[in-house]
């Protein structure tokens, strides 16, 4: 069985989405400047680091799934018993010669 192996990605999604993320907190920070403004400090910021706290699980989550993707499609396969035979007998006939 042959693994599809998909193209390089020029950048890896554990790095992609967690900035998406980031740059949409950061335009909800701004839009929520009311709370920072009106001195609710604990609201505006809590808000932000726990959102912060959030992206930064998310990207060591999928960093992790993606090194463990890759190892999967790293693995050797496995094949048969009778395959592997076969391919002793071919390698046996190669090396008497």
């Amino acid at each position: 069985m042959t693994h599809y192996h998909q193209p390089k990605r020029r950048f890896k999604r554990s790095t992609v989405l967690p900035l998406a993320l980031l740059a949409y907190t950061g335009f909800m920070a701004y839009l929520g400047r009311g709370y920072y403004f009106s001195g609710d400090y604990l609201h505006y910021f809590g808000v932000l680091g726990a959102t912060l706290v959030v992206l930064i699980l998310l990207h060591f989550s999928l960093k992790r799934k993606e090194a463990m993707q890759e190892k999967r499609n790293n693995e050797p396969e496995y094949g048969t018993y009778a395959h592997d035979e076969h391919k002793e007998e071919d390698d046996g006939a190669a090396t008497q010669r």
